[in-house]
């Protein structure tokens, strides 16, 4: 059995990335973005989720993350995944005012068709690619290249100023972002 993009330890530090299907931009609004956020914040104070870094995309995310009192990373990250899905295809079925409604839903429900596993709708990729940091030079090239994001999509022109991620926290200490950090020692 592979071993690649597996947590094969619970407590180790991991990278992941997680996306929509299709690549769809779904996180392009403040209440679909505020739905993964909650969970991520739920998830720090109920699952064990501990957050050193992480960006928020147009249609996907990066995590570095741990976590505590041996929490299992995959059940967490499927809780995640499984909840914010649900919450976010009732959000756009239930805002009058999503332009990209129908067209999200189609490609939303054409991916459940797909899979057999699904009930209707598909909103995430299946895989995490679950990455283990266990070297600094792991850490440290994972924790620029997911602040980076947004500067290669063109986003912004410094990491620190892209709100929907860590880099502030880690780059201006007069300031916090969104989600609490656990910085590493």
């Amino acid at each position: 059995m592979s071993t690649k993009y597996k947590f094969s330890d619970n407590e180790a530090t991991y990278f992941i990335t997680s996306t929509t299907v299709d690549w769809v931009d779904v996180f392009t609004r403040d209440t679909y973005r505020d739905i993964l956020l909650d969970s991520f914040r739920f998830c720090q104070k109920n699952q064990g989720l501990q957050i050193p870094a992480w960006v928020l995309m147009p249609n996907h995310f990066h995590l570095i993350c741990s976590f505590w009192n041996n929490y299992d990373p995959g059940m967490v990250i499927k809780n995640i995944k499984s909840f914010t899905a649900i919450k976010i295809i009732d959000a756009i079925i239930n805002n009058d005012n999503e332009s990209r409604k129908e067209w999200m839903l189609d490609i939303f429900e054409k991916n459940g068709k797909a899979k057999k596993s699904n009930y209707r709708y598909q909103f995430w990729q299946h895989e995490n690619h679950p990455i283990l940091l266990d070297t600094e030079e792991k850490y440290w090239q994972r924790l620029l290249y997911l602040h980076e994001n947004p500067v290669r999509a063109g986003f912004v022109y410094e990491s620190e100023h892209w709100m929907y991620s860590s880099a502030i926290d880690h780059y201006n200490g007069e300031q916090k972002g969104l989600l609490e950090i656990s910085f590493l020692e």
